[in-house]
């Protein structure tokens, strides 16, 4: 069955894409200077070694409009019917780069481009605050920053950096700052650190086939069973690709976790205040990006609840207009097609 697909509203409800991407040119410059002299680590090689240099069609695409926070962005959203897009700095942001001057640097300068194109269209783009995780401290300031002075709504964190994850005790101002903020921290692929990437690009399974799924779970994972969400029980986490799979998986996540606790065999894991379901319940959010899966978004709808579960289209990287389609006729009530295309990211990144 298809449709034309048309911005304001004409099926019952506004499309907001929760997670769409954009670039900076000093940012893709940072990270392709480090690929060129051999200073990144092996995902970011796979990864911006072949976005950032192949002529083809398709990356020429997604650089392009990765750049451009106008009309081309615009004109996409239209032709898709999107009504407002929630942007964030493209993966790895700055997570990828040894000099944390210059990460802290390019951070601040992407989130005051995306202020401007925020400005230049209020009822469009809406903005997620980039950070430095290498600088927990200044990362806390530039969150407070990001919401009172730019009005942002949220903080997006490309998993890893440099192999170290956000439950970590050093990033603990980071997950504070978020709490204390309430701003929604969205957790981001990128690819895997050297120390779990394995043979994974050989075998051309390191990015979003499957390796930033895997990486990005487990990162998830860490912040479910070490006690973040008891620490701070107002935090919402968010995780894209249809939750990273955590929902279809979470009974034997529960289970053998419970197991691992009894068996006092990890000394990380302690007895939490909640099971997983729990904690799955009332601390993470999940968007469809690069999931346009009606089983994978009813499924997530059914363990999560129909209240945390809200739509994304991953532009420029994942952009078909006949998604959207496949989206507006998914076999669900329409008030929870109106949560799930408009009113819950409404909700959660108070827009």
């Amino acid at each position: 069955m298809t449709h034309e697909l048309k911005t304001g509203g004409d099926r019952g409800y506004l499309r907001i894409a929760t997670e769409e991407a954009f670039a900076t040119e000093e940012q893709m410059d940072a990270i392709l200077r480090l690929v060129k002299e051999g200073r990144a680590d092996k995902g970011t090689v796979s990864l911006w070694g072949f976005y950032g240099t192949s002529t083809s069609e398709r990356t020429t695409f997604i650089r392009e409009r990765l750049l451009d926070l106008g009309p081309l962005r615009l004109q996409a959203m239209d032709d898709a019917g999107i009504d407002k897009a929630v942007l964030a700095l493209t993966s790895p942001g700055v997570q990828s780069m040894h000099d944390a001057e210059e990460a802290k640097r390019i951070a601040r300068n992407a989130n005051d481009h995306l202020k401007a194109a925020c400005e230049r269209y209020p009822d469009r783009f809406y903005g997620m605050i980039a950070i430095a995780p290498q600088d927990p401290e200044w990362s806390a300031q530039e969150l407070k920053r990001g919401k009172e002075e730019l009005g942002f709504h949220g903080v997006q964190v490309n998993s890893h950096t440099h192999g170290h994850y956000l439950d970590e005790e050093q990033f603990d101002p980071i997950l504070r700052a978020c709490a204390d903020l309430d701003l929604p921290l969205y957790i981001h692929p990128q690819g895997p650190p050297d120390a779990m990437i394995g043979s994974m690009v050989e075998a051309g399974l390191d990015g979003a086939v499957f390796g930033f799924g895997v990486e990005t779970a487990f990162h998830g994972l860490r912040m479910l069973t070490t006690g973040v969400f008891d620490r701070y029980p107002g935090l919402q986490m968010m995780l894209g690709h249809g939750c990273e799979a955590i929902p279809y998986w979470i009974y034997r996540h529960d289970y053998m976790h419970r197991a691992g606790v009894r068996s006092q065999r990890y000394p990380r894991l302690k007895p939490l205040q909640h099971d997983l379901f729990h904690y799955l319940r009332n601390n993470v959010l999940a968007t469809n990006s690069g999931m346009a899966f009606e089983p994978a978004i009813k499924l997530m709808i059914e363990v999560m609840g129909e209240d945390r579960v809200m739509y994304a289209m991953d532009y420029p990287y994942e952009y078909l207009p006949d998604e959207v389609r496949w989206m507006d006729n998914l076999a669900i009530s329409d008030s929870q097609k109106k949560k799930f295309f408009q009113t819950n990211a409404e909700r959660w990144f108070k827009l």
